[in-house]
């Protein structure tokens, strides 16, 4: 791995899995019930660019340090963001079963809880994966940042494979492992900011599974 002439990273992560997961998020923002959204439908379309347009630019411009910068930190954000309004839009719920359970069908809890549910795990999957070893790129170059999790690959194939690095798909997993076992499995937390996360996702999941959508599930039945 290393630097080219004109200041890119050579053989970076490829984006196309990132790019993916912020089209799902997006949609499933979009598809929310309008009893649900905390905000207008038009601004989901405007942060998705915003966020989506940083991502393709560093991919295309051969992840030049320029965009590689301005993709860390519109991501950081943006997760910050969205972990705020998956807040108000769990609270919009839990609302909703309190005060005005009337108005909204067990089968709009249902799918609300699978959509609010879903965008946890992307969106922390993101935030892992931006902030753990400094980002992708320092990972590709093995910075020498001081890692956030510690997965059992670093150790175990260190003589079968030594290049190996986590890619999304590792945080991924730890973001989903994280949301439905409420710990951690192939990946130990080892800084405050990590465990903190992790037990701020877990918190989020667990609040939408044992609420809200067991809530939906004993009205359908």
């Amino acid at each position: 791995m290393g630097v080219g002439e004109r200041g890119s990273v050579d053989q970076g992560e490829p984006r196309w899995p990132v790019a993916l997961a912020l089209c799902v998020v997006f949609v499933l923002l979009v598809v929310l019930p309008g009893r649900v959204r905390v905000f207008p439908a038009w601004l989901f379309y405007a942060v998705w660019a915003a966020v989506l347009l940083p991502t393709v630019l560093a991919e295309l411009s051969g992840r030049q340090p320029f965009w590689l910068r301005v993709e860390r930190a519109v991501t950081i954000l943006f997760c910050g963001i969205m972990g705020f309004a998956t807040c108000l839009f769990l609270a919009n719920l839990l609302q909703a079963i309190v005060y005005r359970s009337s108005e909204i069908g067990g089968l709009a809890l249902l799918t609300s809880s699978i959509a609010i549910w879903l965008v946890n795990v992307l969106t922390f999957s993101l935030l892992y994966w931006q902030l753990d070893r400094g980002g992708p790129e320092p990972r590709a170059l093995r910075a020498g940042v001081r890692p956030d999790w510690l997965f059992a690959q670093d150790g175990a194939l260190d003589q079968v494979e030594p290049d190996w690095r986590p890619s999304f798909v590792d945080y991924l997993f730890l973001g989903y492992s994280t949301a439905t076992s409420f710990t951690a499995t192939d990946a130990a937390p080892i800084t405050a900011r990590a465990k903190l996360l992790m037990m701020a996702q877990g918190s989020i999941s667990l609040t939408t599974m044992a609420v809200v959508a067991s809530r939906a599930i004993n009205i359908l039945g």
